[in-house]
């Protein structure tokens, strides 16, 4: 085995992460560089992240950089995503799955400023982040070596890991244990293990942190106006705003009308069932609101072709192919399709469900003189055209039943 000189660590302050770092020194006899990313919903703000760097170091790291990347979330990973409509098995809106190759790509970069020659993460070799984690670094940074723990040391459980924490004095939260895991940043909260491996137990009620039960919401009605520029929402209720910050008050007014929880059994890359609870409620809506929007700007076969591309774009995500051409590719043609989706949704949230209110776009296709059941004038659309056409819409069908009759 070669010997590794400097190591940078993918670290979250959390119990694996902590280890991990005095591990790393135990087995490598390495430095530690730890990179935080700050993917904006972390409670505590500043002050957080600098209790995360000074535990960094405190448990060994040579050095902990916090990279602040909240708008790069939501700019370039988000955003891209939203107006592909992109979608996992039906369901799930990708937000782990958008964060990795975001974390990848910081990571690297700080590999290469600090000239490590290897780069770590905490994901286990049941999950899918080890293939988000590790196609991303294999892809900015071909040839580097990657070392992924729980391929590699002797720990099985929460119960080993801590007592790895106080065999080194490492600091670990005291508080009781949670029966399920979480994940979170803006675009989502997920939630996994524990209770929630039995498929007839229902999650528990107060392991949400972003929505409120239905039942418990406002008996009120809340209206809400969406504004998109090409695709991309710019503001809320006429107020403009950066997409992080859009993003967080749209989590505040979705969630407390119970808007965005999704309980999904999905098939993991690495081929199992697993199951997950997410608390997604700004996605949830901004993924409603863009596709009225696309109703009114995109001509027929434009967006129907756009929606077969939805599952492929959001397999794509979910596998960790983010920095593939076919992605880059897709995506450019997205971008295509997003020139004309400018307007206003306005949106009606009340206990768990959303309805239009209104519809408006200085691009709409939709024409009311056209539509309408009364009389739009022959010079636009004429009744009789339309016998022609269905004849030669059905030929095939018609040869078929003449040709083929009686068989």
């Amino acid at each position: 085995m070669t010997s590794v000189n400097k190591v940078v660590l993918a670290y979250s302050g959390g119990l694996d992460t902590s280890i991990i770092i005095r591990w790393l020194i135990e087995k490598y006899h390495c430095e530690v560089i730890a990179v935080c990313i700050d993917l904006g919903l972390l409670e505590g703000g500043a002050s957080s992240f600098e209790a995360i760097r000074k535990k960094a170091v405190a448990t060994g790291a040579k050095r902990c950089y916090i990279v602040h990347a909240q708008k790069s979330f939501a700019q370039d990973f988000i955003f891209p995503a939203l107006k592909a409509r992109a979608i996992y098995e039906e369901k799930y809106l990708l937000a782990t799955s958008l964060a990795r190759p975001l974390i990848a790509q910081e990571i690297v970069k700080i590999a290469k400023k600090e000239k490590a020659d290897a780069l770590c993460h905490g994901a286990t070799g049941k999950g899918n982040d080890q293939v988000r984690f590790e196609i991303g670094f294999r892809t900015l940074m071909p040839g580097i070596r990657i070392i992924a723990p729980w391929r590699e040391w002797d720990i099985r459980s929460r119960e080993d890991a801590i007592n790895y924490a106080k065999k080194y004095g490492i600091p670990i939260p005291v508080t009781k244990r949670k029966p399920y895991s979480s994940d979170a940043n803006m675009w989502h909260i997920s939630y996994e293990g524990g209770i929630l491996e039995n498929l007839e137990n229902p999650y528990p009620e107060e392991m949400f942190q972003m929505t409120i039960s239905p039942e418990k919401a406002s008996s009120k009605p809340t209206q809400i106006k969406i504004g998109f520029n090409k695709g991309v929402p710019v503001s809320i209720n006429g107020k403009k705003m950066d997409g992080f910050s859009l993003i967080l008050a749209l989590n505040k007014i979705a969630g407390k009308n119970g808007i965005g929880r999704v309980d999904l059994v999905e098939n993991r890359l690495v081929g199992m069932k697993s199951r997950g609870i997410y608390e997604c409620p700004a996605a949830t809506v901004l993924y409603f609101a863009h596709r009225e929007l696309e109703s009114l700007t995109l001509d027929r076969e434009t967006l129907h072709f756009k929606q077969s591309l939805a599952p492929k774009m959001g397999e794509l995500i979910y596998y960790g192919l983010w920095f593939t051409p076919l992605r880059k590719a897709l995506s450019v043609f997205i971008d295509e399709t997003q020139k004309f989706v400018s307007g206003e949704i306005t949106l009606e949230l009340y206990k768990g469900n959303m309805r239009i209110v209104s519809r408006k776009s200085p691009h709409s296709l939709y024409w009311e003189k056209l539509s309408t059941f009364g009389y739009s004038g022959e010079q636009i659309y004429d009744h009789k055209d339309s016998e022609g056409f269905i004849k030669l819409f059905g030929l095939p069908y018609t040869v078929q039943s003449i040709l083929r009759k009686g068989i």
